[in-house]
């Protein structure tokens, strides 16, 4: 495994950023951004190969040339789990998201979600993920939905927090497999499995997927690329006000991203932006 690192003005991070996301197939397999000081923001890539690492270097230094890019080999070692330990808790409105070593007992009015440090995404920290649980609980001042897929679940945290506030069934997709897994064993955790199962399947035209649709609440946190192209396959599974939640966009996406969804005749009803992240709350009308 190697991680290729840079640091400099937000606007040169965000486009290499961009660039890594949305390079199909992309010689990064995972791609982060988020503010280093006052003045500087930092890059962090992770690719498989020596090979992979220095093309997603040099396509760095192609899109950025104010960014020097440096290349490290890491060990062998399991280092999203390791850089997640001992994270403290999450608070995002009425939830609280920790890893048992957080989370100690019950607040009041306060609703728990177990997630562990794991290898999939989604433990409240990111930006992204501290959006989607903000943009919920608007929604719930709306009511609560009863039926929620969850695009891209993680660690399944968006699901189980709503079934954790009354939701009747949640089902999750991932495109991989080992997330399938964590996010499953995240439902058995928080005590959900029997009302939410994590499917390992790509876009959203799996048969389960379909036969369960309409939606009251949609959540899909993924990448700006992949939230465009799935509009046309999202959209017609949320019931008429419902609510979808989109996120793992930068602040400068958003116009392409909501576009997309407005020209389907959804309404942006909320904005949150945590980090140089975005997430859109929309609500399709009748």
């Amino acid at each position: 495994m190697y991680q290729i690192s840079a640091r400099g003005p937000r606007a040169a991070i965000e486009t290499a950023w961009d660039t890594l996301a949305w390079t199909d197939p992309s010689p990064a397999g995972a791609v982060d951004a988020k503010e280093d000081t006052r003045l500087t923001w930092r890059l962090d890539a992770y690719a498989e190969t020596r090979e992979d690492a220095e093309a997603s270097a040099a396509l760095i230094s192609e899109v950025a040339p104010e960014l020097n890019p440096v290349i490290e080999a890491l060990e062998d070692r399991d280092w999203v789990t390791l850089s997640l330990e001992g994270l403290p808790p999450v608070r995002a409105g009425r939830f609280i998201v920790a890893g048992s070593h957080a989370l100690t007992k019950t607040a009041p009015g306060k609703t728990d979600i177990l997630i562990e440090a794991g290898p999939a995404f989604g433990t409240g920290h990111h930006g992204t993920t501290l959006g989607c649980l903000l943009g919920y609980e608007h929604v719930l001042k709306t009511g609560v939905p009863n039926k929620v897929l969850d695009v891209g679940t993680g660690s399944g945290v968006l699901a189980i927090a709503a079934i954790k506030t009354g939701a009747q069934r949640a089902i999750g997709t991932e495109i991989d497999a080992q997330s399938v897994a964590v996010a499953n064993e995240n439902a058995r955790k928080n005590s959900v499995a029997n009302r939410f199962t994590t499917y390992l399947t790509r876009g959203a035209t799996n048969q389960i997927i379909q036969s369960t649709a309409p939606y009251d609440l949609i959540f899909a946190n993924i990448l700006a690329g992949p939230l465009t192209r799935l509009s046309p396959k999202l959209v017609p599974l949320l019931k008429t006000d419902g609510h979808i939640i989109l996120s793992g966009l930068l602040t400068r996406q958003e116009p392409l991203v909501r576009a997309a969804y407005t020209g389907r005749g959804l309404n942006l009803v909320k904005r949150i932006r945590r980090d140089g992240w975005s997430t859109l709350v929309l609500q399709r009308k009748s």
